[in-house]
């Protein structure tokens, strides 16, 4: 009898042992690596801007909150072998809750929008334990193996298993938020190059995305040279934040950026030249009146303001020798002609090269893959889409 308890005992220590392991793990990690994002919009937006979240201490105190909670319910149940990685249900209830963070219109931030769902499943967990605690006479023999590799151990790893991916499945997966979210908590730390490298292999964006990287791009000085290697959505006005303002960053930090704020909602063409009308407007407003136009596709303006911003051919980033070789082929720009003056050979041979390449394909999707794979990072493929 004695050497069954401690069988017993040691099997039952093992699996703890290895559950708590894996919750911890996974919890931290989850938290960590992939929620931390969006609890720092929650946690901002709720408070008012009040606290900020710190990924570490988040991630670390959530998750010693999930185990105390384990531990209680264990101590409640006292559930064991096969089943006791029930006990860990609540903590996965809590933390697919804190998972389940979204972003409406007007940067409305909802958490745990589904909580109905997380309550019924709350309620078939009690079922659950009930019915857990009536066969657990019968459940396995404690003369079975109840090591690290024993059958015990593995229906417990699979329960919490299923757990993991109903967190995952529950929480908010949506990339583009997820990028929002990143770019922001790295502009409020001054990290422009994050801001920028985040998503940078992902064709998903939106306006608002789109307006954090020019942001970043432009306190690097790097918004010519580097815009249209991202995904571009919506028109130029859209790198103001004139309609919607960021998730955490204040618009302001923007506007100050430009030179000054507007009083009222207006377009962007008057907001531009009502601050350069009143000497206030930055050395950053000039990219971002170039690349707006870049963006609306209006080549023709484009080269019309390039000469009040840029002087010489060797200051050109290289959007705008892209958007001059592409303009002088459309338009057919008469020598001397504005465009002509900043005449680029290398490029204009990559231009040929591009048209010798499309020329192979005939029009359809195969035509704009090739685009894709071979010219993404240039101006030239966003103006053909």
């Amino acid at each position: 009898m004695i050497y069954n308890n401690n069988v017993l005992r040691h099997g039952t220590v093992t699996t703890r042992i290895v559950c708590a392991v894996c919750f911890l793990v996974f919890s931290f990690l989850w938290l960590f690596w992939f929620q931390a994002d969006l609890l720092a919009v929650a946690q901002h937006t709720l408070s008012g801007g009040v606290t900020h979240y710190n990924r570490t201490m988040g991630a670390s105190i959530i998750t010693l909150v999930l185990f105390l909670l384990q531990l209680a319910v264990h101590a409640i149940t006292r559930l064991s072998r096969r089943t006791h990685a029930l006990t860990y249900v609540p903590s996965f209830l809590a933390l697919a809750f804190l998972s389940d963070i979204n972003v409406c219109s007007g940067n409305v931030v909802e958490v745990g929008r589904l909580w109905w769902l997380l309550v019924i499943m709350f309620v078939l967990w009690i079922g659950a334990v009930w019915l857990a605690k009536q066969m657990l006479p019968f459940n396995d023999s404690d003369k079975q193996p109840t090591g690290l590799f024993s059958a015990r151990t593995w229906m417990n790893l699979v329960q919490l298993a299923v757990m993991m991916l109903f967190v995952a499945a529950f929480g908010n997966t949506n990339a583009v938020l997820h990028f929002r979210a990143h770019a922001e908590t790295a502009l409020l730390r001054g990290d422009n190059k994050e801001a920028m490298r985040v998503g940078w292999e992902s064709l998903e964006t939106d306006s608002q995305l789109m307006m954090l990287r020019a942001f970043a791009l432009s306190r690097e000085g790097l918004m010519g040279e580097k815009l249209f290697c991202y995904p571009i959505v919506g028109s130029g006005a859209d790198l103001l934040p004139m309609n919607e303002a960021p998730l955490m960053i204040p618009a302001d930090s923007i506007w100050k950026h430009l030179g000054g704020k507007p009083a009222n909602p207006m377009n962007d063409g008057k907001f531009y030249h009502l601050l350069e009308l009143d000497s206030l407007a930055t050395p950053a407003v000039a990219d971002y009146v170039l690349c707006g136009k870049l963006i609306d596709r209006d080549l023709k303006g484009f080269v019309k303001l390039l000469p009040k911003y840029y002087g010489q051919a060797s200051m050109l980033p290289r959007h705008y020798r892209e958007a001059l070789v592409l303009y002088n082929h459309l338009y057919a720009a008469k020598p001397g002609s504005v465009a002509h003056y900043y005449e680029d050979e290398a490029l204009e041979q990559e231009y040929k090269q591009l048209q010798e390449l499309l020329a192979q394909y005939p029009e359809g999707s195969e035509k704009k893959l090739k685009m894709l794979e071979v010219y993404r990072n240039t101006y030239w493929y966003y103006y053909s889409n």
